[in-house]
């Protein structure tokens, strides 16, 4: 099953840039969203719901193959929170210095972190839906590091091949190779390629 182009759910322009660079390696060029659809809201209780919610939305509006992702991160100090929550952590109209500064609050430095990412494909034509995941685990940092990522990137120390570096001191290439939709992203290429 061959895609050269899907519609990327989402109004966040750092998903968007992230997306497009993983995907374009096999050839697949990343849409933004059309500004006249609206996306539903994420009240579902997993990141998959969530995702295929988006998902399914874009795909009817623009009667093309889209891509969802939900994502966010697990504090296993505060049983998985801020989970599903993660961009509304600190309130429903939170930025991501607000909801970082509440996991830093809440959340003892050093302990446990997973980052989860749940990227739905839903191509109305065929029809066909599915969901990749990925997840990367770290630790929480004693206080914010980096200009790089997003979200809680500053604080979150991945476990493999970073030297005690956030993902926001990461580069690119770095970041993608270990990251929760980096390893969600190669799963629906090497699907789509199959």
């Amino acid at each position: 099953m061959v895609a050269s182009s899907l519609v990327l759910a989402t109004r966040n322009p750092h998903k968007l840039r992230e997306f497009a660079r993983l995907l374009d390696p096999a050839g697949i060029a990343v849409q933004p969203l059309p500004a006249d659809v609206s996306l539903p809201p994420e009240d579902g209780s997993t990141f998959a719901d969530n995702a295929l919610l988006k998902a399914r939305a874009a795909a009817v509006a623009t009667a093309a193959p889209a891509i969802a992702d939900d994502s966010g991160i697990e504090a296993r100090a505060l049983g998985g929170a801020p989970g599903v929550r993660s961009a509304r952590y600190a309130g429903a109209a939170a930025t991501d210095a607000q909801n970082l500064d509440k996991l830093l609050r809440e959340a003892p430095a050093g302990s446990a972190l997973r980052y989860v990412c749940a990227l739905a494909y839903v191509d109305p034509a065929v029809p066909i839906e599915r969901v990749f995941s990925g997840h990367c685990e770290g630790t929480l940092a004693s206080r914010p590091r980096g200009a790089g990522g997003f979200g809680y990137d500053p604080a979150f120390v991945p476990d493999e091949g970073a030297d005690g570096q956030t993902m926001a001191e990461l580069d690119d290439a770095e970041k993608d190779a270990i990251s929760h939709r980096g390893r969600a992203a190669r799963a629906l290429i090497a699907w789509l390629a199959g």
